[in-house]
């Protein structure tokens, strides 16, 4: 035992020799802990689990740090079945004392092994849905459910114990004295399975209706002594005649009261058994049926989740595949970047990178895909700029303003540094009495270009602009 205190071994003394601690009581408190972990220690090797439980959480409520009792409280749950509170143990121990603990090799024995633990899962899924079924009514249900779950884990007394209250409730006494009998091999010791049982004894032991009269009949004989020899003669007896005829005339009707009797005894008692057997036999092939729509229904629920899944898949593929998807849109911009090199041809170039604006959105795409679109952009972007303010300069000379604006916005959608096609678009802007997109365009001119002659103008013009609107 080691000093609470300094951590130093006690010695026999109630006080530490190395730090000089009181440890009188802490002594007496690692004592009872010990004492109650030796009594759940021989409580378990009977099986009595439950009370192995009590003992031993007594145990880690004078000491939690008792690693050796919370180890073996893990394994008294995992035996009657309580993998997940075995598992809580396990890993509580395990950060108390991370080396040399065999929590380690219990804890791996159970995630080591994948279909040990899907079993678990599924056990307490099934369970948990017994429960359900049970408030809901659906006994047979939960009767099927947890059967099922037995066959994964036959130790868990939870789910024994429930199962015989079914039976109980369905007045299968034989059943349910067989589930309990299973809950006590494994615990010998459960006061609920004890309580279960004493219940089904008492409905299972046979009716004693023997009342015993105080009251004692006449005597109807007289008795006399004959020599040594007592003699008893009955009284108001008479011998009658032709004792052989009446003799078989009573045994017929014997017979014929017997036949009687079996007719209409016997007879109905089989019809009985029979319709009792024919409603055993509708009832289980109802209980198969209720099992198999059950399994119906989680099939058809889980495949339209899954048909879910394809069309959402298939929609996903086709936004990568279709006729507008990514690897199409990416194949176009290659062909695009292919054009321009092997031909130099920028009207060419600029008609394909058009076709890929209008399907797609160039801010929503890929970084890698954005950078070779601004070069190929930036490539083509200064000569098709000059041609089309020339183009729109020329209208605008014309006074064709709709076509002069159509060719400065390409202009300055190919060069956003081209400060003439700005001005120019403000001005045509102005002339076609847009004085919103006029003003908005001056601003840019004004923003993109300061301390130029081009923003000394548009700043002039739209201040103008601002007298004639007021």
């Amino acid at each position: 035992m080691f000093c609470y205190n300094c951590g130093c071994h006690l010695s026999e003394h109630d006080f530490c020799t190395a730090c000089g601690a009181d440890v009188s009581l802490y002594k007496r408190i690692m004592y009872v802990s010990n004492m109650f972990y030796n009594e759940g220690l021989e409580k378990a090797g009977v099986r009595d689990l439950s009370g192995a439980i009590n003992s031993l959480r007594q145990s880690l409520k004078f000491n939690k740090n008792n690693i050796e009792a919370r180890n073996l409280l893990g394994l008294v749950y995992f035996e009657m079945g309580e993998v997940v509170a075995a598992l809580s143990e396990w890993v509580i121990s395990k950060n108390m004392r991370p080396d040399k603990n065999i929590a380690d090799d219990y804890i791996d024995m159970i995630q080591s092994n994948a279909s040990r633990l899907e079993a678990i899962n599924q056990t307490i899924k099934k369970y948990n849905q017994a429960l359900v079924y049970c408030r809901q009514d659906s006994k047979d249900l939960a009767m099927i459910q947890l059967k099922k779950v037995l066959s994964l884990n036959p130790k868990f007394v939870r789910a024994h114990q429930l199962l015989a209250l079914l039976y109980m409730d369905g007045e299968q006494w034989e059943r349910a004295r067989r589930e309990l009998q299973k809950c006590i091999n494994i615990d010998c010791n459960n006061t609920q399975t004890l309580r279960y049982m004493q219940e089904v004894e008492l409905m299972l032991l046979p009716e004693e209706n023997v009342k015993q009269s105080g009251r004692h009949k006449k005597e109807e004989s007289v008795r006399y002594q004959s020599d040594n020899e007592i003699i008893i003669q009955p009284l108001n007896v008479q011998e009658t005649k032709g004792g052989g005829f009446s003799t078989l005339i009573n045994i017929g009707i014997g017979l014929v009261i017997g036949l009687a009797a079996m007719y209409f005894l016997a007879v109905p008692t089989a019809e009985s058994a029979a319709k009792n057997e024919a409603q055993k036999s509708i009832a289980e092939i109802g209980n198969q049926l209720d099992a198999k729509t059950a399994s119906i229904k989680e099939l058809e629920t889980r495949i339209a989740d899954l048909q879910q899944q394809n069309d959402s898949l298939n929609q996903e593929l086709q936004g990568y595949v279709g006729a507008d998807g990514t690897l199409n849109t990416i194949d176009n911009l290659l062909t695009a970047a292919t054009t321009y090199l092997e031909t130099q041809d920028v009207w060419q170039t600029a008609a394909n990178l058009e076709d890929i604006v209008q399907n797609i959105e160039i801010r929503e795409t890929s970084e890698a895909f954005q950078k070779l679109y601004g070069t190929l952009l930036g490539s083509i972007g200064p000569e098709l700029s000059k041609t089309y303010y020339a183009d729109g300069d020329k209208a605008y000379d014309g006074e064709d303003y709709p076509a002069a604006v159509e060719n400065f916005q390409r202009a300055v959608y190919y060069d956003q540094t081209n400060a003439e096609a700005w001005y120019g678009l403000a001005e045509a802007y102005r002339r076609s009495e847009n004085n919103a997109n006029a003003v908005a365009t001056y601003d840019k001119v004004i923003e993109l270009f300061p301390n130029t002659e081009w923003a000394r103008r548009a700043k002039r013009y739209k201040d103008s602009l601002a007298v004639e609107n007021n």
